[in-house]
Order: structure tokens, then C-alpha cells, then sequence
């Protein structure tokens, strides 16, 4: 749409507060923005001249332009900052942030569960959050069931159920972590009062509970109850730590959100401190993209409005670094100029700051953004480096895994170009080693790796790191050399703390400069096949398919393993124990099974 053209609609435009949309010649829905007077806005676009070739391409693009009138500024910002969120359009500020964040809920039902999750579902049930870390709800959930029994079994409490008697109480209730309400051992009311400790504990209001607990600790101990005392003073204690680890700023601030902006060219990233009772009880760093010619305050408005809606914030009081127009009502804006509230900006600052550096860290480790060029001349350093005969543009790492000394499997990951090729990465079960054994376990998977790779005539990486040094260099040389692969592909080794790198026959280990490109690449490889070798092993523990080693035992099943577990805690217990004490767990027949099993060719 050009000026002229503009002249001849600008007399229809209301001068009263709402908001405007541009859109395309093919429809599509350009821009979304506020004013409080639609007029002057949308005019300022068309009379002044644009510095920013974005804003004159919008203005060019312009087709049609639609408005919505409204009764207040607030009402134009918030349909403004919703309609972003649904249509994003293209000339609009972008937030990067897609994250499904966890929540911990309050299930409805009969003495409802506590417990996280990441899907709201409309069932009635109350949902506390979002959190932004999900350790953080995990800490959370410890805290309260080392606290407060609940129940975690999933059986329907109907009234009617718990009146006839269909349920026993479990072991849960038998370690005091429950007080059994399905054997109506626990009222209703006495439940609901758990849950409102809940609240305020997540709500970080410690308090009424510290005092109630310590309410209870005095009673107990004057009625001479003094083991029940203790247990009260230790969860106290448990409390007080928990509260102890959050930074608190002042107890007598109350609650407040705390906002900072850093701006780096077409980007900026702003960090919310989310501080409740005068705890910081959440942060979250955001990254948003400038499509136009927006001020840190358009910016950091919009993202003030996202990140209380996203996090459910009514709290009264925004702590901004300068003023912005944030027309919610009876909410104050303090830009501070000292004390705890100026301490709650510097330390919302530093994280900011941190965010944006390890941003640009990550980047350069993951090589994300750099152009082919730039890649390889990582690659080029990396082969200057490790002297190696041609360009490393396949490489493969593969590191074992296992959980406490059992279940041992192996992963391999792939990077093409000095990226992750994830489609390439491989897992690998461990068939032929039995128990744990590191070194048999490499040679195993590298044989079967590219004893593969050569019967499907896929072309073989130029390097190949094995995480762990000198001893698994040498299993998986093993089956480099019974596959004849010798001279066809370079492999090294690398020692898990001191990052010192073995090439196969040589006393001596190279180290590369600690902050040098080449080295940060091997590390984000080393971490990768880490991760990856981590989450398939817990996926596979997960999913029941490991058992534990009792089930080994011919004549002894899943029953009775678990029973001996959830009595000794541990195989490595068991193994300890006398023959006798077995017996009176699970009978003299089981036991000996057991017994000579962790004691071959011993009698008793």
C-alpha cells in the first residue's frame, strides 16, 4: 500500500484505543499491533520514512487493514499479545519458547494424588504451577512425601469401596509414608488438611506448617510420645533446609515479579524471577526474535504479558529496570533504586547475562548457525590437531553404560559435517558378555558395528572415538583388526576425566588446548553419546526389561525376588546374608537356591 493510497482511507481509521491488523494481498495476516488512538498509529506508518528496510518491506506488503476498537489500553494490550500468540505473525515479535512446562497436581478424586505432570486436563483437578524446572518439582514432591503421608497407590477410594473392605493397606503404610485411607484408617478431613500443607508449601509459605509441626512436637513430647517427637523434629529440620536452599531476600517483602531485558542486535533475551512469600521460588530466561524497529520497553512489555499469562502470575508488583507500558490494573510497577528489590534486579541481570553467554557457548559447541565454511574449518583444526591422513567428516564415539555394576548396554553416535546425525545414532543390547565386563562389552559392539556397516557397503567414518581410555582403545582395536579394518579409519581414545586423548600403541596421550574449537567439538560428542547411552538405559529400565539378578536364579520368581527386595533393599544385602535369615523370609527351599547361588561350592 503506498502513501496515496493510504490519504484515501486514513479519514475511515477511529482515533479511539484498539488494535490493528495488516494483512497480505493473499490473505495472510502480517502484523498485529496497539495504539491508543488507531488513527494517529496506523498514519505514522505511511507519513514518517523507515530507516529499517523490514518496516518498509511491511508497509509495501500492506494490502488491507482491519481494526478492532476497544474499551481501554489494557483491553487493546492484552487482545494484542493474544492474537500474536495464536496467528504469530510473520512481521511481529517472535518468543522462542515451545516448552511444555511441568505442573504438580491435585488430582480429583476420593483422597487425591499428588503428583507432576505436563498435560491439564479439564477434569476438575487443581493445578499448581507451571514450574520451569522439572528437578525443581521433583525436590518439591520429596519434600512434601518425606512430610506429608498421601497416598501414591492409584486404587478407586470410593466410600463404597472402603466400606467393604476391597483394599489392603500396602508397605507404603507399614513405612509411615501413608495413613491408610483405604482401609478407612484416615478421614477425609484429616487428608484435606495434607493437602492445604501441600499448598503452602508450594506456595512457599512455610510457615503454618513449621508451626504446626511444632505445635504437635511440644504435644507429643509432653505426653512422654518422644519417638513420634523426633520424627516431628526431623521433618522440621527437613523444612527448614528445604526453605534454606531457596534464596530468600526478605521474608517481609511478600511476593513480586521481577523482570530484566538484554538486547543483542535482532535478538534479546529477558529473565523473569518469579518471588513468592520473598523467596525466589522460580526463573525462566526467554529468547525473543525483533522483526521491526521495536524499543527494549515494546519488547520487554510483551514479554512481561507472555511469561505472566504462561506462569499463571497475579502477583500485584512488577520490578522492571525502566518504566514500560503495562496497563494492568492494580498491578504497580517499581523500577528500584536500592535495597532487596534493586537485588532482586541485579541478580535477575546476572542470569540474563549467564543466559545469553552459554547460549553463545552452546552454539559454538553444537557449531548451530555457522556456515559450511565455518564448520569446516573446525574439521580442519581437528585434523591439524589429531594429525589425521583426511578431513573428519564422519566421525563415531561409542561409550558403555550400566546401572549400579548390572545391565550393561552400549551406545554409538554419529556427527556428519560436525553435526549430530541422529537418524545414524545406534544402540546396542549386549548379547554375548556375561555380567559386567567393560572391555569384552566394547569389543562386542565395535565388532558388530562395522562388521555391519561392511556387509551393507555403507561407507566407514574417518574417525572413531571410544569413551574410556587406554583399556577400551585396546578391546575395540580387537575387532578393528579381526575385521581387517586397519589403516581404514583412524581410532582414538578418550580418558573420561583429564580429556586426554590415546592413539592406539602409544605410551604417551596428547592433550589439546583446553578452549581450542577442535577440543570443544570432541566434548560435545563425548557428552552426546553420553546422553544418548543414559536415556536408552533408562527407557530400558523403565519399561521392566532388565530384571534383577535374584530372577537369575533358577526356581526363584519375580514374587519372590521382590519380596527379598523389599525386605533386604538391596541384591548386594542379600548376598550378605546368612542362610538362616532367608528361611524365615521366604522358606528353607527358596533359601538355599538363593544362598548357594551367591556362594558356589560352599555348604552351610
Amino acid at each position: 500500500m503506498t502513501a496515496e493510497e493510504f490519504q484515501q482511507i486514513s479519514h475511515t481509521i477511529p482515533v479511539q484505543a484498539g488494535i490493528y491488523k495488516y494483512y497480505g494481498d493473499d490473505g495472510e495476516l502480517l502484523y498485529v499491533g496497539k495504539a491508543k488512538s488507531l488513527r494517529k498509529r496506523v498514519s505514522s506508518y505511511f507519513v514518517k520514512h523507515h530507516d529499517s528496510f523490514k518496516t518498509r518491506k511491511l508497509v509495501q506488503s500492506i494490502h488491507h487493514i482491519e481494526f478492532t476498537i476497544v474499551n481501554s489500553e489494557q483491553d487493546a494490550f492484552l487482545l494484542e499479545n493474544s492474537l500474536i500468540k495464536q496467528f504469530q505473525p510473520r512481521y511481529n515479535i517472535n518468543l522462542k519458547d515451545d516448552k511444555t512446562y511441568p505442573y504438580i497436581v491435585i488430582k480429583h478424586e476420593p483422597y487425591p494424588r499428588v503428583f507432576l505432570t505436563r498435560n491439564v486436563i479439564r477434569d476438575g483437578s487443581e493445578y499448581l504451577g507451571p514450574f520451569t524446572s522439572v528437578g525443581r518439582v521433583r525436590e518439591l514432591l520429596e519434600v512434601i512425601r518425606y512430610n506429608i503421608p498421601l497416598r501414591t497407590c492409584n486404587l478407586s477410594l470410593t466410600e463404597q469401596n472402603i466400606r467393604k473392605g476391597k483394599f489392603k493397606v500396602c508397605l507404603e503404610y507399614h513405612l509411615g509414608n501413608c495413613k491408610g485411607p483405604c482401609e478407612g484408617l484416615q478421614t477425609e478431613e484429616d487428608y484435606r488438611a495434607g493437602l492445604q500443607q501441600v499448598k503452602d508449601i508450594l506456595k512457599g509459605n512455610l510457615a503454618p506448617v513449621l508451626n504446626m509441626f511444632r505445635a504437635q512436637m511440644q504435644s507429643c513430647a509432653s505426653n512422654m510420645e518422644f519417638e513420634q517427637a523426633e520424627i516431628l523434629r526431623k521433618k522440621i529440620e527437613s523444612l527448614q533446609a528445604y526453605q534454606a536452599r531457596s534464596t530468600i531476600v526478605n521474608a517481609r517483602m511478600g511476593d513480586a515479579d521481577v523482570f530484566s531485558i538484554l538486547s543483542d542486535g535482532n535478538h534479546a533475551y529477558v529473565n523473569y524471577l518469579r518471588v513468592l512469600n520473598g523467596t525466589i521460588a522460580d526463573t525462566k530466561t526467554v529468547t525473543l526474535e525483533k522483526k521491526l524497529e521495536e524499543t527494549e520497553e515494546e519488547v520487554l512489555a510483551y514479554a512481561i504479558a507472555y511469561l505472566r499469562e504462561a506462569f499463571k502470575s497475579l502477583t500485584k508488583e512488577i520490578i522492571v529496570p525502566f518504566f514500560v507500558e503495562y496497563p494492568e490494573e492494580q498491578v504497580t510497577l517499581t523500577v528500584p533504586k536500592g535495597g532487596d528489590k534493586k537485588k532482586l534486579l541485579d541478580l535477575s541481570e546476572k542470569n540474563v547475562n549467564y543466559f545469553k553467554d552459554e547460549l553463545h557457548r552452546k552454539k559454538i559447541l553444537h557449531l548451530e548457525g555457522k556456515t559450511d565454511e565455518e564448520k569446516r574449518k573446525v574439521l580442519y583444526q581437528l585434523q591439524a590437531d589429531l594429525e589425521l591422513p583426511v578431513l573428519p567428516t564422519h566421525i563415531e564415539c561409542f561409550d558403555n553404560s550400566n546401572f549400579q555394576g548390572s545391565y550393561p548396554v552400549s551406545a554409538c553416535v554419529v556427527f556428519k559435517e560436525g553435526v549430530a546425525s541422529k537418524k545414524d545414532y545406534r544402540h546396542f543390547n549386549i548379547k554375548t558378555v556375561e555380567g559386567i565386563n567393560d572391555f569384552a562389552s566394547m569389543t562386542e559392539v565395535v565388532y558388530r558395528r562395522y562388521k555391519r556397516l561392511l556387509t551393507e557397503q555403507e561407507p566407514l567414518p574417518q574417525l572413531v572415538i571410544i569413551d574410556g581410555g587406554k583399556g577400551q582403545l585396546g578391546a575395540a582395536m580387537e575387532s578393528i583388526r579381526e575385521l581387517d579394518l586397519i589403516g581404514s579409519m583412524t581410532v582414538v581414545g578418550l580418558a573420561k576425566n583429564e580429556e586426554e586423548i590415546f592413539f592406539p600403541g602409544d605410551k604417551e596421550s596428547i592433550k589439546l588446548p583446553f578452549n581450542s574449537e577442535s577440543l570443544k567439538l570432541i566434548r560435545r560428542i563425548r557428552d552426546e553419546v553420553h546422553r544418548f547411552g543414559i536415556t536408552f538405559h533408562r527407557q530400558k529400565r523403565s519399561k521392566g526389561t532388565f530384571k534383577n539378578e535374584l530372577e537369575t536364579i533358577k526356581g526363584i520368581g519375580t514374587s519372590t525376588a521382590t519380596q527379598l527386595l523389599q525386605t533386604f533393599r538391596s541384591v548386594s544385602r542379600i548376598k550378605q546374608l546368612p542362610l538362616e535369615d532367608l528361611e524365615k523370609e521366604v522358606g528353607a527351599a527358596k533359601a538355599r537356591l538363593v544362598w548357594q547361588h551367591f556362594h558356589p561350592g560352599t555348604s552351610n
